[in-house]
């Protein structure tokens, strides 16, 4: 059975964020909106920028089904949870303080499996820096850890800060779906499938990037460069990246295996972005192969 907990109430907000106050340093948000399924060795599961934990919906049943204790939240300014007003909160260091405090109250009893996808593999990687006692292993999904990652447009508009988020917040759906359905075509690399991610994930996909807070899109210009401190994680990790990503550059992805010093990498061919949305069931594969492959009784 999957658990949803919903958590943002009008009260709530008003609490944390009080008409007329002078906030000097950002208060972060703790209404977490997430679900949980199965018992077991917890395995916690980060979606990626403008995603929600909806990128997680066929991985839950998987892991309850293997002894696992999933969890899978929206992290700050996504989905259903918390979206405070300010751009001022759109940082890392804040998604990083507010996953954390989900995490320390879902009073583990034992470290977990971090599964982080793009912005959720930086936080992975960036929680196993910071509480390694917290963390078994590490499944990294197309992750991000340097900004050299990006192009060289996308990293020259993330320079100065977004100031105007109005034609974000008027984008309409159909727009999103067009973009999105677009990126996934194929382009002949598959004989079967025009698109290589399903119509359900592209419906879904759309629905996040229409709800996410605008401020979200502030959140990379705040990276960190993890490189130089990659190789003080010591934990087990499975590195997992679609060959053909156009978002992040498919070729960082081995240095990251080489940096961290128990790694091991699975490439998907004919992937993009998004590998455990474009083949779940190939996915699903690789990372059980990895969890058999811990002494943890999962």
């Amino acid at each position: 059975m999957v658990k949803y907990y919903g958590v943002n109430s009008p009260n709530d907000m008003k609490n944390i964020f009080p008409n007329n106050s002078r906030v000097d340093r950002p208060v972060v948000p703790v209404q977490t909106n997430f679900v949980s399924q199965g018992a077991g060795a917890p395995v916690i599961l980060v979606h990626g920028l403008a995603a929600s934990l909806h990128d997680w919906d066929m991985h839950l049943p998987e892991l309850a089904a293997h002894g696992c204790a999933g969890y899978a939240a929206d992290l700050l300014g996504h989905g259903e949870s918390a979206k405070p007003g300010s751009l001022a909160h759109y940082t890392s260091d804040s998604v990083f303080e507010h996953l954390g405090e989900w995490i320390d109250g879902l009073e583990l009893d034992e470290p977990a499996i971090l599964v982080g996808h793009s912005l959720g593999g930086y936080l992975s990687l960036q929680y196993a820096l910071r509480y390694p006692d917290r963390v078994r292993a590490l499944v990294l999904v197309n992750p991000f850890y340097t900004l050299s990652q990006l192009p060289l447009a996308l990293r020259y508009f993330l320079r100065r800060p977004l100031l105007n988020t109005s034609l974000i917040e008027h984008t309409p759906y159909w727009l999103f779906r067009v973009i999105i359905d677009v990126s996934s075509l194929q382009f002949g690399h598959s004989k079967d499938k025009l698109h290589n991610l399903p119509l359900g994930v592209r419906v879904q996909t759309a629905l996040d990037y229409k709800r996410a807070a605008p401020g979200i899109y502030n959140i990379p210009r705040t990276f960190h460069d993890l490189t130089a401190d990659l190789p003080r994680i010591t934990q087990p990790a499975l590195v997992i990246w679609g060959a053909r990503d156009q978002t992040i550059n498919p070729k960082t992805f081995p240095l990251l295996v080489e940096k961290l010093p128990h790694a091991r990498a699975e490439v998907m061919p004919v992937c993009g972005h998004m590998p455990h949305q474009c083949h779940t069931r190939e996915f699903n594969k690789k990372v059980f192969e990895f969890l058999n492959s811990l002494e943890a009784k999962i």
